[in-house]
Formats: structure tokens, sequence, C-alpha cells
């Protein structure tokens, strides 16, 4: 009698190959951007194009290499003429005429400006109204209807003094020769600045959290204390950026006064040219010498605002030299990459 084979067996047989297909099946289908199983490469990550990014730049850069081509091959210029006169002992100094009103006006502008925005933020109702009044008459003027009041102020005060209010004077000087042209642009502008400057430092007061005033009144600080070592060093934060605009503004602006015959960089060009009618020529060397003296401005503006900027955020922007050096050192790194160690 024959015995029937074992079914059992044969299902334990391939039990385990049903049991890795139901398995396989199991294992969901890998995803683009997700790891799949085990010993399996991830798919190719491929960045966006960004098609009209890429074309407006080409077009921008092709407008700027056919400006520059114009100023360069433009014979008008007369970039010889330009080298000639860049350096001459006029045209420098002007310059450090121009340098020095820029630095007086600015160092007299903010601490005449300091002054006005405590007055304003003050309890005083006088000194309030005071400060407003000043900034409200300086904002409203044109700078150069200021310089040309200024420089003939001697017809309305032909003489000054000093000594007791409506009684005898100690001495007196004529206003002719106390006031000259370099002394009036620096009142001028450092009247018309401080009034700017008012309103700078009064924001950057009012930019600091009131909480801070209120604790170091709880610690019996004074005002003006806590002014000085808590509210300022923290206003500076959004004093800077706007006080390096105004240092350049004044640089530039400095120009105005050749209308005094103060020897800045503008008139200085301006008595070169009238004698050799080389006007666009000295006109660029004036336009050089600012571009440079700004961009060195604007580098150290950008260093005053990492300085301050240290309690602010938990770690700074790297610097430009910082920046370089990365990507040179990247640079190389990929240079030995590809030529080997062996430097072939």
């Amino acid at each position: 009698m024959a015995t029937p084979p074992d079914v059992s067996a044969a299902s334990a047989v391939s039990a385990p190959d049903d049991t890795r297909a139901g398995a396989a099946a199991a294992v969901p289908a890998k995803r683009p951007g997700r790891p799949g199983p085990p010993g399996t490469e991830p798919p190719p990550i491929v960045p966006r194009r960004h098609v009209g990014r890429r074309l407006s730049a080409a077009a921008a850069l092709l407008v700027l290499a056919m400006v520059l081509a114009s100023v360069v091959r433009n014979e008008a210029f007369q970039w010889e003429v330009v080298g000639r006169y860049f350096t001459t002992e006029a045209v420098l100094d002007g310059l450090l005429l121009t340098l020095w009103l820029t630095g007086a006006v600015m160092v007299l502008g903010f601490l005449f400006g300091t002054v006005l925005a405590v007055m304003r933020l003050s309890a005083n109702p006088v000194l309030r109204t005071v400060s407003w009044g000043y900034v409200w008459i300086f904002r409203s003027t044109p700078l150069l209807v200021q310089l040309l009041f200024w420089f003939n102020i001697g017809a309305l005060y032909p003489t000054l003094g000093l000594g007791i209010p409506y009684g005898p004077q100690l001495f007196t000087v004529k206003t002719v020769n106390l006031l000259g042209p370099t002394l009036t642009a620096v009142i001028g502008l450092t009247l018309h600045e401080s009034a700017y400057a008012a309103e700078v430092v009064r924001g950057g007061i009012l930019s600091v959290d009131p909480g801070q005033t209120e604790a170091a009144q709880a610690l019996g600080l004074s005002r003006l204390r806590t002014l000085r070592r808590i509210v300022v060093p923290q206003a500076m934060r959004s004093i800077v950026p706007t006080a390096g605009n105004m240092l350049i503004g004044t640089l530039k602006g400095t120009s105005i006064v050749s209308v005094l015959a103060v020897h800045d960089l503008l008139y200085s060009v301006q008595l070169v040219y009238n004698q050799n009618y080389q006007v666009i020529p000295l006109l660029m060397v004036a336009t050089v010498w600012y571009v440079a003296t700004t961009t060195v401005l604007s580098g150290g503006q950008y260093y005053v605002e990492r300085y301050y900027a240290r309690g602010a955020s938990r770690s700074l922007a790297p610097t430009p030299p910082q920046r370089l050096r990365v990507r040179l050192a990247a640079l190389r790194s990929q240079l030995h990459a590809v030529t080997g160690p062996g430097g072939r």
C-alpha cells in the first residue's frame, strides 16, 4: 500500500520562498529624496535650473561691460590728462581740506546733535520745545541758503562783542574779520548736520527696550550713567548705519562750500580747469577721488557695524577677506583633488 506524500513537508519546503516573496512585497517602494533599503544608492538630486536668473545676470553683465568699454575707449575723457593732474599739489591740498572739513563737521555735528536729542527726550517742556524748534528750522532750510546767510551775517551784525547783557562790552570784533570762508563753512555745515544728527541719535535711543532703563533705575543708577553705559551702547547698532550714510553725504556735500571760495577738492579742480579749459578730465579727477574716499569710509562703516553688533547675534557673518580666504582654500583643495598628490 503506497503512502501519500507528506503535504506538510512540501509546504514547509516552499514556505521560506513564499515568506521571502511576501517580505519583499511588504517593503515599500523607494521614493525620490528618501533613503532606500540597505545596500541601495539614493537617487541623484538635480538642482533647479534658474534660467531667468542666469539670463538677467548675463544681460546685466553685458550692459556693464558696454558702459565700461564706452568710458575707457572714449577719447574725450582724456585719461592721460586725468593721470597727470590726479596727484598734483593743488588737488591734494583740496582733498585734505575736504577730509578735514568732513571730520570736523561730523564730530561737532554729532556732539551738538546728541545734546539736542537728550533735550528732546527730556521731561522739561522748555528744553523739548527748543530742541524741536531748532530741528524744524534747520531741516526746513536748504543748506545753500544757510551757508550764504552765515557768509553775509556781517550785514546783520557788523560787530560781535562779549560783555554784560544790556551793559558795557568787554571787547568787540568786526564780524568780517572773525568769520572767514572756511570758518563760515564749518559753522554752517555743523548747524545743518546737527539737526539731522539729533534725529538719528533720538531714533537710536528710542530703539532700546525701555526695560533696560527700568532695570538700571532698579539698580539705583543715575540717569546720566544709565544713558552713557546702558542706553547709548545698545543704541549704537541703530545709529551707526545712518551715521555712516550721513558721513558719506557730508563728504560729498562739502563740495557746496565752493560757492564760498573755500579751497576744497571741487574748488581746487575748478581753479585748474579755468586756466587750461580741460573741464571733463579735471572733473574726472575729482570724481575718482570722491569715489576712492567714499569706498574707504564705507569699508570702515562695515567694521564699525560689526563691532557694535557683537551682542546682537550669536555669530557674526564672515568678513569679505575671510570669505575670500575660504574660497581660495576650497579652490586649492579642488585643484589638489584633480591633480593628485603628485601635482600632475
